[in-house]
């Protein structure tokens, strides 16, 4: 009986034979297989790991912040609000960028949206005086305090301001802070706040 041996080149190295597998690929047999599952299986772990990390991340900062567009809210007392990232606080207008952080995470402090007030604040928080070099957050307007200093926020038609309230005595103010009108706990106190002392001996008070 012949014997085949291995064919070396010419220095002698023997030369080793590798099965081909149908289209001209090298069968690599279990070695492949062991390497192909090692790789899927770090892949689904680091896929799971990334998961894990970014559920760790909600639930300590919360969710990412939405646009401030979509933030604008109504108060208890129906004034103009920011909604905070948990979509059930609204705070006031006037709480945004105010040196307090009043939302749970923070965001009615955020740099970014305080970073140049007022033109970095939504519209919807910002209310114009009659003097365009001054400004009021929008829940100021109508509430019966002179906050822009010309009365503008109370008595502009552009503003629109409903007539004193039940809790307010119309007149005259000789008090700077008000309008046309003033707190019916200011009534008989023995101060004049009208000019035509009303306060003191119409208004009937509280």
């Amino acid at each position: 009986m012949n014997k085949i041996f291995p064919q070396g080149d010419v220095n002698g190295n023997v030369a080793t034979e590798t099965k081909a597998l149908p289209g001209g690929k090298a069968d690599c047999g279990h070695l492949c297989c062991s390497r192909q599952g090692a790789c899927l299986s770090a892949s689904i772990l680091l896929l799971l790991a990334t998961l894990a990390a970014l559920i760790v991340l909600v639930v300590i900062y919360g969710l990412p912040p939405r646009t401030p567009g979509t933030r604008a809210c109504v108060t208890p007392t129906n004034r103009t609000g920011f909604l905070c990232h948990d979509r059930k606080t609204c705070i006031p207008a006037s709480g945004v960028c105010d040196g307090v952080r009043t939302c749970v995470h923070g965001e009615d402090e955020d740099e970014g949206l305080c970073r140049d007030v007022p033109q970095s604040l939504p519209s919807f928080l910002v209310a114009h005086c009659g003097d365009p070099a001054f400004w009021i957050y929008s829940d100021q307007k109508c509430d019966g305090i002179n906050s822009c200093g010309d009365c503008s926020d109370e008595l502009s038609q552009v503003t629109l301001c409903p007539s004193c309230g039940p809790g307010w005595w119309r007149c005259t103010p000789t008090v700077f802070r008000y309008c046309e009108c003033i707190p019916r706990s200011l009534c008989q106190d023995h101060v004049q706040h009208c000019s035509d002392w009303s306060d003191e001996y119409s208004c009937p008070g509280l």
